[in-house]
C-alpha cells in the first residue's frame, strides 16, 4: 500500500482549553463545512467536553477523540478514564505518549505500550505520540529515541497481532507550542525512518500505518508538510482552537487527498 491509499487524517488536540460556549461555537463552525471535507477529521477535547461534543458531531462525519486513557480496565484509580468509558462517548481515537503526558505525569514507552493494548482491546485506534527533545536532536540522537519509543509500543501490539491498529504522530518535542515548525525535509526523514522501524516487524503494515506530524503545523506550511510521502495527516495544537485555521489545514489535506 503507497501514501496515496492512506487517506489523510486531521486530528485537532484542544489540549487543557475551552468552556461550554466555545466548545459550541468552534464545533458549529467546523461542523458546518464537515460534509465538504474530503480527508478524515477528528477532534480531541477536554474529557469534561466529550458529552458535549459526541452530541454536536453526531449528525457530521467528524470523528471524536480523547486525550488520553488509562492503561487499567476499572477499579479504585480516582481521577482515571478508561477505554470503555471512552467508548460510551462513541470516541474513535486516543492520543497517547504525549511528550506533555511524558513530561509532566512520568509516563514511559512501557506505559504508552500498555495503554495502546487497552485502547485497541477496547476498539478505539491509539495515536502514539513520539518525538526527540531539542538536546536530543543537537546530539544526532533523534533516531535513537524514535526508534526506543516504537519498538516498545510495537513489540506489545505485534505480539498481539494488532499493530495494524496503530496511528503515530511525530512531534518533534522542539516544535510543540513553540512556533517554530520541522522543515517538511527534516519531518520526512522522520518519518520515514518511523516507518522503516515498523517494516522490520511486517513491511505490508508498515506501508498501511499513517503517521501524522505534530509541531507548530499552521495553514502556512500545511502544504510543504502534507505533501511529503510519508506524511498521512496531522496532529493539530494551537491551530486546532480556531475553526477557520483549522479547516484551513483540512483543506489542505482535502486537496492532496484529490490528486492522490
Amino acid at each position: 500500500m503507497g501514501a496515496g491509499l492512506r487517506r489523510k487524517l486531521i486530528v485537532g488536540n484542544w489540549k487543557m482549553n475551552g468552556s461550554r460556549q466555545t466548545v459550541r461555537e468552534l464545533l458549529g463552525v467546523i461542523g458546518a463545512r464537515s460534509k465538504a471535507l474530503g480527508c478524515e477529521v477528528a477532534i480531541c477535547p477536554p474529557f469534561v467536553y466529550l458529552d458535549l461534543c459526541d452530541v454536536v458531531l453526531s449528525a457530521t462525519g467528524i470523528k471524536l477523540g480523547a486525550q488520553d486513557l488509562s492503561e487499567h480496565a476499572n477499579g479504585a484509580r480516582t481521577g482515571d478514564v478508561s477505554a470503555a468509558m471512552l467508548t460510551d462517548f462513541r470516541c474513535r481515537y486516543v492520543l497517547l505518549g504525549h511528550s506533555e503526558r511524558r513530561a509532566s505525569h512520568g509516563e514511559c514507552d512501557e506505559a504508552v505500550a500498555r495503554k495502546a493494548l487497552q485502547a485497541i482491546t477496547a476498539g478505539l485506534s491509539p495515536i502514539v505520540c513520539v518525538g526527540e527533545t531539542w538536546e536530543e536532536r543537537q546530539s544526532d540522537s533523534t533516531h535513537d529515541v524514535l526508534s526506543r519509543q516504537i519498538r516498545v509500543v510495537a513489540d506489545v501490539l505485534a505480539r498481539s497481532g494488532q499493530l495494524m491498529a496503530l496511528t503515530v504522530a511525530y512531534e518533534p518535542v522542539w516544535a510543540i507550542g513553540s512556533g517554530v515548525t520541522a522543515t517538511a525535509d527534516v519531518a520526512q526523514d522522520a518519518h520515514a525512518f518511523i516507518r522503516r522501524c515498523l517494516a522490520g516487524y511486517s513491511a505490508s503494515i508498515a506501508q498501511s500505518v499513517r503517521i501524522l506530524y505534530g509541531g507548530s503545523m499552521k495553514p502556512e506550511n500545511a502544504a510543504a508538510l502534507l505533501a511529503m510521502p510519508d506524511i498521512d495527516g496531522g496532529l493539530i495544537g494551537g491551530a486546532s482552537l480556531n475553526a477557520q485555521q483549522f479547516l484551513s489545514i483540512a483543506d489542505v489535506a482535502t486537496a492532496l487527498e484529490a490528486v492522490q
